[in-house]
């Protein structure tokens, strides 16, 4: 596979991991979730139990792709400086593994409201009391995912700049998202008062960006013709 070949694997996995993320983390979720109630989001997910567990079915195919996205980098960018490609490859394997983690949080509310012997003791506001806290554990470990995946993306911005072979402006976008990740998950910790949403823009304009890149404006044939 020459370099063309590979950017294009990078667009079709990095618009399957956005539309798949979506789904799960945000489109789902603010279809059960009622903030603040947790009676209400309760009843939501014992009666959709199976939109419920798309969301964490959604999660998985973007795992996957995310993993593979890590090695499609890695080859991308290994002729610019190899460890640092192998570096961010390192970053995004253990920021999918950091979410997954979280994922079974989120997996966890229907063994909650499940109405099973074991549960018994609880009482129904306890159950929902319960559910709500994974739910609340679910969404901060998550904040906490973006910090590795912030320095990926910081690495593999600075070896798009630097590579000669793909779009500098890409890098500099996806480096920026990159730091805002990691700005997000610093004020998440230290002051959540500050944690704003605004911060998660410039990654989204960065996949598209890539995405579209990668797609329908890859690496010049000549430039492809470098073998990985």
């Amino acid at each position: 596979m020459n370099l063309r070949s590979y950017a294009r694997a990078a667009g079709v996995l990095l618009l399957l991991s956005a539309i798949f993320g979506g789904l799960g983390e945000a489109y789902i979720p603010s279809k059960l979730i009622v903030a603040g109630n947790a009676a209400a989001t309760a009843s939501n997910i014992r009666a959709s139990d199976f939109l419920f567990r798309l969301g964490f079915a959604t999660y998985l195919v973007e795992g996957i792709c995310d993993v593979c996205v890590a090695l499609v980098f890695y080859v991308m960018l290994r002729p610019v400086r190899k460890e640092l490609a192998l570096l961010s490859a390192f970053f995004g394997l253990v920021s999918t593994a950091t979410f997954a983690v979280c994922e079974f949080f989120y997996l966890a509310v229907l063994l909650v409201l499940k109405d099973a012997a074991y549960m018994q003791s609880f009482s129904p506001d306890q159950r929902n009391t319960l559910a709500m806290l994974l739910l609340k554990a679910y969404g901060l470990g998550g904040g906490a995912f973006l910090a590795f995946y912030g320095c990926a993306s910081l690495i593999r911005g600075y070896l798009i700049f630097r590579s000669g072979y793909l779009p500098k402006f890409l890098g500099i976008l996806l480096a920026l998202a990159g730091a805002c990740f990691v700005v997000k998950t610093a004020t998440l910790v230290l002051a959540p008062a500050y944690s704003s949403d605004i911060l998660l823009l410039p990654m989204f304009l960065a996949i598209l960006a890539m995405t579209f890149w990668f797609l329908f404006r890859p690496v010049d044939a000549s430039t492809a013709q470098v073998l990985l």
